[in-house]
């Protein structure tokens, strides 16, 4: 199906192929696995309910075990985990209008990445050594496509998609169809020093360190980027 799909997109700008692919993409997804978003998403709605409960003051152990029972089978049949921020402890109160947790998260990681003004300190100043002329020749130097090629098989397979909805995984198994076209973007970017402007965003996400996470301390920062970009 990729193949007839790349094949007949011909002179289609390689990220935009990328774009188009995806809607047969998700045409043979829905015919093959449309069972599984249904059963997934019952499941993940009665986790949510639970952690409602959890949140109104309603546990106990059946509760809990029954959620990790929904989690566990969610992880191992659909490979999908309840990483959706539904609910936040803030300044000790669990808060679930989501503009301010929005707000919350963004001045928590403000204040975290925040730096006060620190002198200059520039590259002459003794503490970085100049490279021979033989390194910043190699520096330099084009990368070939065996050496792209290595790079991509270098990437761990199932990361999770990146901002073009496309994992690593996808890009080795269909190396035979979109391999030159992808390796040729690569090179153009070494040549020109430009990427197509849809090839280089970057998306910033929260997943939760553990399951059941409430603060904002227990959450991880991920940057989901196109694999063009990788």
């Amino acid at each position: 199906m990729v193949r007839e799909e790349w094949r007949g997109l011909r002179d289609v700008q390689f990220t935009d192929k990328l774009k188009a692919l995806t809607i047969p993409l998700g045409r043979w997804h829905k015919a093959n696995f449309g069972d599984m978003d249904k059963k997934t998403l019952k499941f993940t709605e009665e986790i949510k309910k639970i952690d409602d409960m959890v949140g109104e003051g309603i546990y106990d152990g059946t509760l809990e075990a029954r959620r990790r029972a929904l989690v566990a089978y969610c992880e191992k049949r659909f490979g999908e985990k309840n990483n959706r921020i539904d609910a936040l402890v803030i300044n000790g109160r669990l808060i679930k209008n989501q503009a301010r947790i929005k707000i919350a998260i963004r001045n928590f990681y403000k204040d975290l990445y925040h730096q006060e003004k620190s002198s200059m300190v520039g590259f002459r100043d003794g503490l970085v050594e100049m490279v021979s002329e033989e390194d910043a020749l190699t520096l330099e130097m084009q990368p070939t496509t065996e050496e792209v090629r290595e790079a991509i098989w270098d990437c761990e397979s199932s990361k999770a998609h990146g901002s073009d909805g496309y994992n690593m995984n996808f890009i080795k198994k269909c190396w035979d169809e979109i391999g030159p076209e992808f390796t040729a973007t690569v090179l153009d970017f070494f040549q020109s020093s430009r990427l197509p402007t849809d090839a280089n965003l970057t998306w910033v996400a929260l997943a939760p360190k553990f399951t059941g996470a409430k603060k904002i301390k227990d959450l991880r920062l991920i940057s989901m980027v196109g694999n063009v970009c990788v």
